[in-house]
């Protein structure tokens, strides 16, 4: 496997992270029930996160020999976010569990694209700019949404159930 440079292991981040928000997103959405007025917000997500998978797909093949390898690094991110989802949303989790999980994971792609985009400051690389300008205030959407999801669960929690 070619080694990769500080932008190609970010970029392959950033598309791991992608690619397990579409799994955490469409489990979330079996959390809550079918009338669930945060559903469609849900069902965005995971299409701007197939979206954004698809486009930093496309990048990682223009990068010089190095695509089997992005995507490579982009399995393994993938694989150990979905270990996480595994330990966090177990078969007891509802639906602000759920929204738990999601704020803490899209706060994570959040930052992550914003060190790509720091990182490639010192590079210069239109494309990545590009991609980072694109896919940074959708990632900042989408944390301040399942926040507010999480806050909504919340608000209707009965606060001495059990």
């Amino acid at each position: 496997m070619a080694d990769l440079t500080t932008l190609e292991e970010k970029l392959a981040e950033v598309t791991g992270l992608a690619a397990a928000a579409r799994e955490a997103t469409k489990k979330v959405e079996g959390m809550l029930d079918d009338d669930s007025e945060l559903l469609p917000a849900l069902q965005k997500m995971r299409a701007e996160a197939e979206e954004t998978e698809r486009r930093c797909t496309e990048l990682a093949g223009e990068r010089d020999g190095r695509k089997t390898a992005i995507l490579d690094k982009a399995q393994e991110t993938k694989s150990e976010a979905k270990r996480f989802m595994e330990i966090y949303l177990g078969e007891d989790s509802d639906g602000l569990d759920g929204f738990e999980f999601l704020t803490m994971t899209e706060a994570g792609e959040a930052g992550h694209w914003a060190i790509l985009g720091k990182v490639n400051e010192n590079a210069g690389e239109t494309p990545i700019r590009e991609l980072v300008e694109w896919a940074l205030p959708i990632q900042e959407r989408h944390l301040a949404e399942v926040r507010e999801g999480s806050l909504k669960l919340a608000a209707a929690e009965d606060p001495y159930g059990e």
